[in-house]
């Protein structure tokens, strides 16, 4: 080869190197953010989490494109806290807001017997740590962060950080007041009473006779980002649905296909909870769906951050939580670990499933770092996880927290907190001293405390754990008696 044609060949190959670096160093459009959280629903309750039970297309071609993550967490087993946690990125213990809105009296009775007989109910011994029944808007909203930054935000859904009154139709507790341009639907209900139109709530009473509300919010949702698309920003949506939330409710059509039995005129039977619930299931799917198709259809999709998850576990007796024990209300896995998947295409690995522990309180700074919005690391409890959803590099962080000092609704719950490091889980009881230890890799289900087997791994975790308890200022539980009775709602029992 003469020296003409060697030095033109690497002119060009310096030429096309340089138009690679500058390529690779181009700014890139800021993604519009969809953030999907479902009410309720449990880690098996998907196709995509291996249960055959559940039809799930949507999301099996949602998991498909993204990166599942096995061991993610809701920063509570209940839905408020969560809620907060992923709206600030703090934990719920920091932010003081740690049960389902509003707590009340009930939660702390227990049923009193004689002779092994019912004899009424009586005051537990314990009462709850100090909770707040609204979001205190000294914390900074990941909306208001992405508003700053330029983002159109809209809120669809359930809210339920709007104070005790379910009713209340004070503005200043919806997510209008907490960075978000547009607010549909988010008051302070836990639940909508019926998925059934017409639809009455606080701000937002729509629907014909029928309309099923995952189909209405759905479309609100494609509405939503139909009517910014082109105003030259990106925009942040929270799809919080109101399923699977009780009551468990779903349409004909859907009862359909999992019964034969029919009522006299001809109508579906309605079925019995389980299978109510798998129908629930395949509508919340196909509402989902129908966002996640718009989106391809609006060609916003290849420049759309997705993420899907849920608020806590899901409720016993709507579904099983096998492998994983227990459900809503308990610190064990059933109550905590829930779905979670997240596509970005192009920047997050399609059809990985990632064993990373990680927390709702992620979510923040894993939002403000696709949008390219500098934050402090120590503005959050959670860190980014575009690391290691890229595949780039691994998290850099050695534990997880949870804080629950309260009954749930249910009552059969201990107070606690928890601690997951590695492979090991350590439940630290406050009603009673009957502690625990678990080995995830090995005992998923929880069933062999060992705590007594393990007391060095037990005592080093107890020991991280109740370091982090002091700072954030966690509340804890009080003797139930010395709690003033017009702190929580409903009636103090004598002890």
């Amino acid at each position: 080869m003469n020296y003409s044609l060697r030095l033109l060949l690497l002119a060009c190959a310096w030429q096309a190197a340089s138009c690679s670096l500058i390529d690779a160093g181009r700014p890139q459009p800021r993604p519009n953010i969809v953030f999907i959280m479902i009410d309720d629903l449990g880690w098996m309750d998907i196709h995509p989490q291996g249960n055959e039970q559940f039809v799930t297309p949507n999301l099996d071609r949602l998991a498909a494109q993204s990166t599942r993550f096995t061991d993610f967490y809701a920063a509570a087993p209940v839905c408020s806290p969560t809620r907060a946690a992923c709206i600030t990125g703090l934990a719920p213990a920091r932010l003081k807001v740690t049960n389902h809105i509003p707590d009340r009296w009930s939660f702390y009775d227990k049923k009193a017997n004689k002779d092994g007989k019912p004899v009424g109910r009586v005051a537990r011994e314990w009462g709850p740590g100090r909770s707040l029944n609204v979001l205190d808007k000294k914390y900074r909203t990941i909306a208001q962060r992405l508003k700053q930054a330029g983002y159109n935000t809209g809120f669809v859904g359930k809210w339920h950080l709007a104070g005790p009154n379910w009713n209340t139709t004070d503005t200043s507790m919806f997510p209008e007041s907490y960075g978000f341009d547009v607010n549909v639907a988010g008051n302070a209900m836990g639940g909508p009473g019926t998925f059934f139109a017409p639809i009455k709530m606080p701000n937002y009473e729509k629907g014909k006779v029928g309309d099923y509300l995952p189909d209405l919010l759905a479309q609100e949702a494609i509405d939503y980002v139909d009517s910014v698309k082109d105003n030259g920003k990106p925009f942040f949506l929270c799809l919080w649905t109101y399923t699977v939330h009780y009551p468990i409710e779903a349409t004909q059509e859907l009862y359909a296909k999992y019964t034969d039995a029919r009522n006299p005129d001809g109508s579906v039977k309605e079925p019995d909870t389980p299978t109510r619930y798998r129908a629930m299931i395949e509508g919340m799917d196909r509402a989902v769906g129908r966002v996640l198709t718009a989106l391809d259809e609006m060609q916003l999709a290849d420049n759309t951050l997705v993420v899907f998850t849920s608020d806590n576990g899901q409720m016993p007796g709507a579904s099983v939580a096998d492998p994983l024990r227990a459900g809503k209300g308990y610190l064990y896995e059933g109550g905590i670990r829930v779905p979670m998947m997240m596509r970005w295409p192009g920047r997050v690995r399609a059809g990985a499933v990632e064993s990373t522990p990680a927390i709702s309180m992620d979510f923040a700074p894993t939002f403000l770092e696709a949008a390219g919005v500098r934050y402090a690391a120590g503005d959050f409890d959670g860190v980014s996880l575009l690391p290691v959803a890229s595949g780039d590099a691994p998290l850099q962080r050695d534990a997880i927290y949870l804080h629950y000092p309260h009954y749930c609704y249910h009552g059969n719950n201990n107070m606690g907190s928890i601690v997951r490091s590695g492979d090991y889980k350590y439940v630290h009881h406050y009603d009673n001293d009957e502690h625990e230890l678990f080995n995830l890799r090995t005992d998923i289900g929880e069933r062999a405390n060992l705590i007594d087997k393990a007391p060095v791994v037990a005592a080093a975790l107890k020991t991280k754990l109740m370091a982090w308890v002091k700072t954030t200022g966690a509340e804890l539980p009080r003797p139930y008696r010395d709690i003033p009775a017009n702190e929580l709602p409903g009636k103090k029992r004598s002890r």
